[in-house]
């Protein structure tokens, strides 16, 4: 399984490069050893793009959520501003 690919390989093997990210997930693309660019799969990125819970659900989930957290700001920090 290559999952690395140089930028002219890539380009030589494209269909390669699309059918292994659909079978054996993201593809990465390098330019001079260094990664600039991945081939996903439709379904990977539809994945990404649409994620399984709203923001709200998110949080409610958290391990925090019933974390009760003192905002109050301390008054002794503050300084007057010069106009």
């Amino acid at each position: 399984m290559n999952v690395v690919w140089q930028l002219q390989e890539a380009k030589n093997r494209l269909s390669q490069v699309v059918n292994d990210a659909s079978s054996n997930g993201p593809q990465i693309i390098t330019v001079h050893g260094k990664p600039v660019a991945i081939v996903l799969s439709m379904q990977e990125y539809e994945r990404l793009i649409h994620p399984q819970t709203t923001l709200t659900e998110f949080f409610a989930a958290s391990p925090f959520y019933d974390v009760d957290l003192d905002v109050v700001r301390d008054s002794d920090y503050t300084h007057e501003a010069d106009w």
